[in-house]
C-alpha cells in the first residue's frame, strides 16, 4: 500500500471568507512523481485516496496492465480534507458549511503547486469527485489534458441539492445519523429495477425483507468506518458544485477549459441525471471540438460507475493508450 503523505496549507481562506489551516493528505501509485504522465484521481463521497491495492476502490480500472496502467502513469490521489481517512480527529472539519466544492479544487491546486506539478495528463473522478474535477479545470483551464468527469455534472442541480438537504437534516437530527443517512442515500444510488433484480421481494426472516437487511447492512458498515463530521463535510461538498458561480454562464466558463473533455454518464442514474450531461455536451459542441460523451448502459443507477467496469474501461482505453504529448499539442479528443 502506498504511504499516506501530508501537505500543510496554512491560513487557507475559504470562499466564504473563513481562514483555517488545512492538512491535505495524498497517496501516489504506479511510477514516482516526475517519472511519468500524472493522472489525478478524485474520490467519491465515502471514498478516499486508496485507489488501488488492498481495499483499493478502483482496482478494476487502475493497476498493472489495466485500463489506466500503473506501469505507464503516475497515479496521484488527494483526500478531500475532512473525509477522515488519516484517522486524525484534529483534521476533521466541524465547520463544514464554510466549505464548497470550489474550495476543495483550490486546495488541490495548492497541493499540486506544492508538489511542483504544472500539468496533469488526466483528472478523473466519479460522482462528487468528478464535480471537483470540473471545478479544478475551471479554476485552471490549462492544467489538465484530459478531463474525465464520470456520473457527475458541472453543477449541483435542484434535485441533488434537495437530496443533500434531506441528508443534512438526517445527519443533524437523527439518533443514528450515519446509518439513516446512508440508507436514504443507497436508494438514490441504485434504481427500482436494480433492487428488484437483486431481491425479488424475498425475506431474510419472517418479518424482515432482504432489501431491508441490505440497507441495514450498508448503514451499519458505514457507521463503523466513517465519522459524522466527515459525512457532513462530504455532503456539503456534493451540494455546492458550480463552476459558474461568480464567473458567468456555462458556455462562457467551460469554453475556456483547454482540456479534452470526456463526459461519461449513466442512462439509469437517478442522482446525476444523464439528460444534464447530454445537454452540456450539446452546448459544448457548439463552441468546442475536443469534447466527447459516452453513456454506461445499466439498470444499477448511479453506482454503475463502480459496477460496470467493462463498459467504463472500453470508453477510457483510447484515452490512456495515447502518448502523453505536451499539453499545447493537444487539440482534438480521441474518439
Amino acid at each position: 500500500m502506498s504511504a499516506l503523505k501530508h501537505i500543510t496549507i496554512s491560513n487557507y481562506k475559504t470562499n466564504s471568507g473563513k481562514t483555517t489551516d488545512i492538512s491535505l493528505s495524498y497517496q501516489v501509485f504506479g511510477l514516482s512523481l516526475g517519472e511519468a504522465p500524472i493522472v489525478l484521481v478524485i474520490h467519491a463521497l465515502t471514498g478516499n485516496s486508496n485507489v488501488i491495492g488492498e481495499n483499493g476502490w478502483w482496482n478494476d480500472l487502475i493497476g498493472e496492465n489495466k485500463c489506466i496502467d500503473t506501469k505507464a502513469y503516475t497515479i496521484l490521489a488527494f483526500n478531500i480534507p475532512g473525509n477522515g481517512y488519516d484517522n486524525n480527529p484534529e483534521n476533521l472539519i466541524e465547520n463544514y458549511r464554510d466549505f464548497t466544492a470550489r474550495d476543495i479544487a483550490n486546495l488541490f491546486a495548492l497541493g499540486l503547486e506544492e508538489l511542483e506539478i504544472e500539468n496533469l495528463f488526466a483528472a478523473i473522478g466519479g460522482s462528487v469527485g468528478g464535480g471537483i474535477a470540473w471545478e479544478l479545470a475551471a479554476l485552471n483551464p490549462n492544467l489538465i489534458q484530459h478531463l474525465i468527469p464520470i456520473a457527475t455534472d458541472w453543477k449541483s442541480t435542484d434535485w441533488l441539492i434537495a437530496n443533500c438537504h434531506i441528508q443534512d437534516a438526517i445527519l443533524n437530527h437523527s439518533s443514528t445519523p450515519l446509518a439513516d443517512a446512508r440508507m436514504h442515500a443507497m436508494t438514490l444510488y441504485r434504481t427500482p429495477e436494480s433492487l428488484t433484480q437483486k431481491f425479488h421481494r424475498t425475506k431474510k426472516e419472517e418479518t424482515l425483507f432482504n432489501i431491508e437487511s441490505w440497507l441495514n447492512h450498508h448503514g451499519h458498515t458505514l457507521t463503523n468506518r466513517f465519522s459524522l463530521p466527515a459525512y457532513k463535510m462530504m455532503n456539503q461538498i456534493l451540494r455546492t458544485i458550480d463552476i459558474c458561480e461568480d464567473r458567468g454562464g456555462f458556455l462562457e466558463v467551460a469554453s475556456q477549459i483547454k482540456s479534452c473533455i470526456h463526459l461519461v454518464t449513466i442512462n439509469s442514474d437517478l442522482f446525476f441525471k444523464p439528460e444534464e450531461n447530454w445537454n452540456a455536451y450539446v452546448e459544448l459542441k457548439s463552441v468546442k471540438e475536443n469534447v466527447t460523451i459516452n453513456e454506461i448502459k445499466s439498470i444499477h443507477g448511479h453506482d454503475a460507475f463502480l459496477i460496470e467496469f467493462d463498459q467504463l474501461a472500453r470508453f477510457l482505453k483510447p484515452i490512456f493508450k495515447v502518448k502523453a504529448n505536451a499539453f499545447k499539442t493537444i487539440s482534438k479528443c480521441v474518439a
